[in-house]
């Protein structure tokens, strides 16, 4: 029986559901590393366990040996009913950047049309990384919008030409299945996106993609293509985290 083998491959207009399903459940997944990241914050479990002592006090559902071994489980209830609050609040305070983010993503252009959006710029492309006929991942550089970070500065510029071809190209989707990132793929996908664009148009000075601490495998696959930390964008979340905008230039591109 032949081996599968991975393949990186454009984008197909059959592949649309699944694209879209895909870059849904990347959006989520932030959500739900973003709350498991305060459930098992030291605060979060000292008020955890606080709550339920003082509900156990009040129902006198504490351990007791009379009851034979069953007598000490007493208290799980209290500690149980307390929990599901605090999880609620969690993900009441998380879930609206998420949200707004997942929908803002979806809503986007490019998604409207993948093949025609992604064929305007020499240095655009939209791939999909399969093993046999299994899905791994996805990978799409969009040089058709401003960056992030020149968005800012080009407000400024009230008579630049928004004709000029940019010179900055963001990855607007990324993402490998959990299964597959232990053996490290997704950086064979981000080179092969990075280097079709600087290879399709030789006026693209960056690459620039969103850092987030809540993408640990992607955060660390960028800083091991030479991406750099731009700028901070803004802080999110019960905790706080900052995300922001790393960046590749031709030249350290051409340096690796």
């Amino acid at each position: 029986m032949a081996q599968p083998v991975a393949r990186i491959r454009p984008y197909q207009a059959s592949d649309e559901n699944l694209v879209k399903f895909m870059v849904s459940k990347a959006n989520f997944a932030t959500l739900a590393v973003a709350n498991n990241r305060v459930y098992t914050h030291p605060i979060t479990v000292a008020i955890w366990f606080a709550l339920s002592a003082v509900f156990v006090q009040w129902m006198s559902w504490w351990p007791a040996a009379k009851f034979g071994w069953i007598g000490y489980l007493r208290p799980l209830p209290a500690l149980a009913s307390t929990a599901v609050p605090i999880m609620f609040f969690v993900d009441w305070v998380n879930r609206p950047y998420f949200e707004k983010q997942a929908q803002e993503v979806l809503r986007f252009q490019d998604l409207q049309d993948v093949n025609n959006y992604y064929s305007r710029k020499p240095a655009s492309g939209f791939w999909i990384l399969e093993y046999g006929e299994r899905f791994v991942g996805l990978i799409a550089i969009d040089a058709n919008q401003e960056s992030a970070s020149s968005k800012a500065s080009k407000s400024q510029e009230t008579h630049a030409d928004e004709r000029t071809q940019p010179k900055t190209a963001t990855i607007r989707h990324f993402y490998v299945e959990e299964a597959f990132r232990g053996s490290n793929i997704q950086d064979d996908l981000l080179q092969h996106g990075v280097n079709y664009a600087f290879e399709r148009d030789p006026t693209l000075q960056r690459i620039e993609a969103f850092d987030s601490p809540l993408v640990p495998y992607l955060r660390s696959c960028l800083r091991t293509a030479g991406f750099e930390l731009d700028h901070n964008t803004k802080k999110v979340g019960l905790l706080g985290w900052n995300m922001g905008v790393r960046y590749l230039s031709r030249n350290e591109w051409k340096g690796t």
